[in-house]
This record gives C-alpha cells, structure tokens and sequence, in this order.
C-alpha cells in the first residue's frame, strides 16, 4: 500500500510517472467484493476509473453538438434565415467519419495500447475545441471559399476531426471493459455503463444549453474580452478525461515486433469471418443493429407523434426520447442488479418481445399522451433487456486479440443502422402514416430479432455437435 505523501509521490528520474503509478496502486488496493449486482463494480477501483472517464467524455460529445448549433445561430445564421442547412452541414460532418472509419479505427484498436487511445483521443479532442475561438478569428478575417464562410468551414473540419477521433475511442472503451473487470461482473459493469450513456444523453441535450450559457456568463464576468466560456467548459471536459484516465491500469503490455503486420483491410476481413464462425457473437451484433435501428427511427417519429399528440407540440418532441430514456435507465439498474440470476436467452427474447408490443401498443394510442409515454417508456426498459446482454455477450466470447477488430465493426454497424432510418423513416411516415410505420418496426423486431436468435442457437448446436464427432 503505497503511502500518500507528496514527498514519496515524484523522484527526480520520472516525476510525472512515479506521481501517477502510485495513484493508480492506491486505487488498485482497495478490496474486492464477491456479491452480485452492482457491488462488485463500484468497488472496482479501475473501472471507476473509466467510468469518470465515460461520465466526461460523453457529457461533452453531446453538449458539443449543443455548442455547434448555438455558434451557428451566433455568428453564422442570418435573420429570418432557417437553420437546418447549417445544422445538416455539421450532422454530415459528424456522421460521416463513422460510416468511412469504424471498421478501420477497429484494426488500430487492436494494434494499439487501449489506455493510449482513450487518453489521446479524449486529449486531441479537448485541444481542437479549444481551437474554435481562433480558428473562427482567423477563417472569418479570411473571408469565404464558394460562398461559404471561412469559419463554418473551420467548424466543420473540427466538427470532423472530433467524430473521426470519437471512433477510435468508441471501440477502445468497449475493448478495455472486459481487460479490467472480471468475466461475472461484465453484465452489471454493462448495465451501469448504459445506464451513464442515457443519463448523459438526457442531461447533455436538456442542460446542455444552460450549463454553456452559464460558463459565457461567467467568464464574461471575469473579463468582457473572453467569449470562449462554451468551447472551455466542453474541451476542458475532454481534457479531463483523458486527464482521468492516465490512472487507468489495464493489464496491457507493449509487445514491439519486427514481423510485418498484415494489412488492415485483411485485419477487417479477419474480424468478418470471425464473426461468421461464431453465430452466438453474430446474433449479439444483429440484435444491437436492429434495436439501434429502432430507436434511429424513433427518433424521427417522434416528431410528427408529439405533432399527433394534442397536449405537445412538434418542438416539443424531446419529452417523448426522455421517456425512453429513462425507460432504458430503469431497465438496465434492473438488469445490472438481477440480470445475473437469468439465462440470457430468457433476458433478450423476452426483451424482444416487449419492444415489439410496445411499438405495436404505440401505434394504437398515437393521441394520448400519457398511453404515448408509457409505452416509449417500456420499450425503453425492454430495449434495455436486449441491448446490455448482447453487448455483454460480445465482450465475454470474444477474445482480446479480436476485440477492436470486432468492437469497430459493431460500430460502423451501429452507425450505418443509424443513418438508414434517419432518412427513411419520415419518408414512410409519409406515404403510410405513422400508425402503419410503428406496426411495421415491431414486425421487423419480431421477425429479425427472435429469427437471428433462433438461428445462432441452431448454429451454435450444429458447430458443438460437428465438434464432438
């Protein structure tokens, strides 16, 4: 037990390591717990150390698309003049890097230390939003490239280069869960994990704007030249991070090597096959598809629903994805402190289940309000009973040499799955109306979700059988 005196922390060779190896010992020295639930992981010193990192990093990627349309409707929208196309821009620019680099962020995963990812990326991250402020200056002073303003432009390349260091972090996070928290616990360390990802979510796009209104406030008080309060308050929360996770130990040891390494695009399409060898982690992955599909779609209709609701107003759409927030919040704390008592075939196919009716329950009640609420909310709650198991599943069958490989290949997944409905589920609301629609995502829940779950179990029995002759 390394004693916490400031005198002991630095010695003159390496003052900066010394400093943070003996933290990170008296983290690692606090005593493990045996029981169920979320016990163990909370008393888990280096996944507390994650988690902190999770908590800033997430809080400021989604306040940052926060910022973005608050500096658009600042500097950059003219009056009288409709937002969306500016908005659309930087959505372009942030979704793309997800659809081109997942599967390649993935490889690199696998090549690199974790922990030096996740620190870097949350770093570099910090240093480009801090850039804005001058970035804005200079572009703006420089005028404008094809009728678009030199500083939007910067916007949009920090915009990018943000998303494209977010995939390597994505996949990195995911692949260290399993290095530090034993194989038992990853079900509850799951369900805290996604209990934090909606929490931040709601708190993200609901304070967002207060809390960037509050930090201009208060440095404009300190002195009326500094404006840049929104871009401190969210690179410094990426700074902290990455600041944050310099503590964390996950086991890994550099291993340098003269051998050629492979080239990525056959890493890639060694990660395909892997998954198709091993339907159980290939069901996973198809099941997290097609509910983040459905909540992508949700996500549309939720608009022309609080539009059909008499108490809201289309704006007014975000008291409808809070519901299902919240929804899955419960639903995980639930997970994460019994699931481990229930099979997991039990778990997702009566979470499938329950998403499918709810979305067939909302297709009949898309007038009432508090009948819209509830059933949003139980399909949050059933989601959860899908999508931590799944995530689960993945990060305890695959092994450690394949899990940035898989984990960025799952991502480019997610973020395609994303994209489709997000452009076709307004078209089909529509041309069929959004009762039809609704009936036609929970067929697709029941048909794709239980029909891929049936059919890795078929594989999984045919592969054990071929193995035993």
């Amino acid at each position: 037990m390394p004693r916490w005196d400031t005198d002991d922390w630095l010695t003159p060779a390496e003052p900066m390591e010394q400093s943070l190896s003996d933290i990170a010992d008296a983290l690692d020295s606090a005593p493990p717990e045996t029981n169920q639930g979320f016990g163990p992981v909370l008393h888990n010193p280096r996944f507390l150390v994650l988690w902190g990192g999770q908590i800033f990093s997430q809080l400021a990627d989604k306040v940052y698309l926060v910022m973005m349309i608050a500096l658009i409707s600042q500097v950059f929208q003219v009056s009288d003049e409709a937002i969306g196309r500016w908005v659309s821009a930087v959505m372009i620019a942030f979704t793309i890097p997800a659809v081109l680099f997942g599967s390649l962020a993935g490889v690199y995963v696998d090549r690199w230390l974790k922990k030096d990812v996740l620190v870097g990326t949350n770093l570099v991250r910090g240093a480009f939003v801090l850039l804005i402020p001058l970035l804005l200056a200079v572009n703006q002073a420089a005028g404008s490239l094809f009728g678009v303003p030199g500083g939007f432009i910067a916007l949009l390349l920090v915009t990018f280069g943000v998303s494209t260091l977010t995939q390597f972090f994505a996949p990195a996070e995911q692949a260290v869960i399993p290095l530090i928290v034993p194989r038992q616990h990853l079900l509850p360390a799951n369900s805290l994990y996604t209990t934090t990802m909606m929490a931040l979510l709601i708190v993200g796009f609901a304070l967002g704007e207060p809390l960037l209104s509050w930090c201009d406030r208060a440095l404009f008080s300190l002195n009326p030249n500094w404006t840049f309060g929104s871009e401190l308050l969210v690179g410094g929360a990426y700074g902290l991070a990455g600041l944050l996770l310099l503590l964390l130990r996950t086991g890994e040891r550099s291993q340098p090597t003269t051998e050629q390494q492979p080239h990525v695009w056959q890493d890639i399409w060694d990660g395909v096959r892997y998954l198709q060898k091993q339907p159980r982690v290939r069901n996973a992955l198809i099941q997290l598809v097609i509910l983040f599909c459905v909540f992508a779609a949700l996500a549309v209709l939720a608009v022309p629903l609080a539009a059909e609701l008499p108490q809201l107003k289309p704006e007014q759409f975000g008291v409808l994805l809070a519901a299902g927030g919240i929804g899955m919040g419960l639903g995980a704390v639930l997970v994460g402190s019994w699931g481990q008592n229930l099979p997991t075939l039990v778990l997702t196919r009566g979470g499938l289940i329950g998403v499918a009716a709810s979305l067939g329950g909302l297709a009949l009640v898309t007038q009432q309000l508090w009948g819209a609420i509830a059933l949003i909310s139980l399909l949050g709650f059933f989601a959860a009973g899908v999508g931590i198991p799944m995530q689960t599943t993945i990060q305890a069958e695959t092994p450690e040499s394949m899990r940035g490989k898989v984990f960025g290949l799952q991502n480019n997944a997610v973020n395609i799955a994303l994209s489709l409905p997000l452009a076709l589920a307004g078209i089909a609301q529509s041309v069929w109306g959004l009762s039809t629609v609704l009936v036609i995502l929970s067929g697709t829940v029941l048909v794709g979700g239980l029909g891929s779950s049936l059919i890795s179990e078929v594989g999984v029995v045919t592969s054990s059988n071929i193995k035993k002759r």
